[in-house]
């Protein structure tokens, strides 16, 4: 299958994800209601924030802190483990997300949490953390419950923004993300699946298509990299890998040459207006020095004024890309059915 009209990805897509990557805006929305709703009171966290989860539930909190960048007065840490970073002390406000509300990692950091005296809050539908949190009297932000917990990232990444403003890790961007939503409604029209045949996300799919991508990103896009590859890895069930600028350039750049001798590599780079300069320079030496190897390579900025618009929108870009790289291999991107039998064998254990 070659074309990516929309009836095209309807006859693969069965789950109806890309109706869920097109409500981005309207989740963005809905988070800020649903963290103004839960009625949180506001404190001090000299400790720093840390936000526990991990997959769909984790990302969120690292593009809170890379939207935040400098703009955040304390430290900001994401905690994809059993446990909690190594400094974390009374002092700290630690966030437990978790969609299902049954990742053991993350219920692990929450008893963690509360052994250590941090301020909790919790995000998630339900399930033990829910449960946890209400017996214990921990505030509880209630995510929606009818999504992949991937799909849910507009909700995990405002969660996060509000509860590092409201514990004062960092200023408030609401109007911020209101103005994203706004902007990103205009970017849903342009890449979505009514678009054109040569829209930049069906131009990306095609050009990935049949091979193992690398993503780079820099800076603000570093988190939204990884976020790339791993909506490849679940969607279009393919492997995929991330990696930073500039660091790749002092190893991965090597191994480059030996790329076309093993499998067909893509590259796409994830820039931005705000990277140092130097290393925009060396995005595009980069491209250059791997075009004999790579079967693809593409340079892709983000659309926006503020560091929110853009992290959005990239983020957006690459949950459409992964969705049409799903659909041009005639496979439906929702059901994760090795995480599944994973979880099955794990608990048996």
């Amino acid at each position: 299958m070659s074309d990516l009209t929309r009836e095209a990805i309807e006859a693969v897509d069965l789950s109806k994800q890309v109706d869920d990557i097109l409500g981005t805006p309207d989740h963005l929305r809905d988070a800020l209601w649903r963290v103004e709703s839960a009625s949180l009171t506001p404190h001090d966290a000299p400790g720093g924030f840390i936000v526990a989860g991990m997959g769909g539930s984790a990302i969120g909190g690292a593009l809170a802190a890379s939207v935040l960048g400098d703009r955040a007065s304390r430290p900001i840490a994401v905690a994809r483990d059993y446990g909690l970073p190594a400094w974390t002390t009374h002092e700290a406000t630690v966030l437990c997300a978790s969609y299902s509300g049954n990742t053991e990692e993350t219920l692990a950091a929450y008893e963690a949490a509360g052994v250590i005296g941090a301020q909790r809050i919790v995000a998630t539908t339900g399930g033990k953390l829910a449960a946890a949190a209400r017996a214990d009297g921990v505030p509880v932000i209630p995510l929606p419950g009818m999504f992949q917990p991937r799909v849910a990232v507009g909700y995990m990444l405002v969660v996060a923004l509000e509860v590092a403003a409201l514990c004062g890790a960092a200023e408030s961007l609401h109007s911020e993300i209101d103005v994203a939503a706004a902007h990103t409604e205009a970017l849903v029209a342009e890449w979505g699946p009514d678009s054109a045949e040569d829209s930049l996300a069906k131009q990306i799919a095609r050009g990935i298509h049949g091979t193992i991508p690398q993503i780079a990103g820099a800076g603000l896009t570093t988190p939204i990299a990884y976020r790339w590859k791993t909506q490849l890895n679940e969607n279009a069930k393919v492997p995929a890998f991330a990696a930073e600028l500039p660091e790749l350039n002092h190893n991965e750049l090597v191994g480059w040459q030996g790329a076309a001798d093993l499998a067909r590599f893509s590259a796409v780079f994830l820039d931005d207006s705000d990277l140092h300069p130097r290393v925009r320079q060396r995005i595009e030496l980069t491209r250059g020095l791997i075009s004999a190897t790579a079967a693809s390579s593409f340079r892709v900025e983000g659309r926006g004024e503020t560091r929110t618009e853009r992290l959005v929108s990239l983020v957006l870009l690459g949950d459409l890309v992964s969705l049409y790289a799903a659909v041009l291999r005639g496979i439906d991107p929702t059901p994760v059915d090795a995480i599944e039998r994973f979880k099955t064998v794990l608990a048996g254990g």
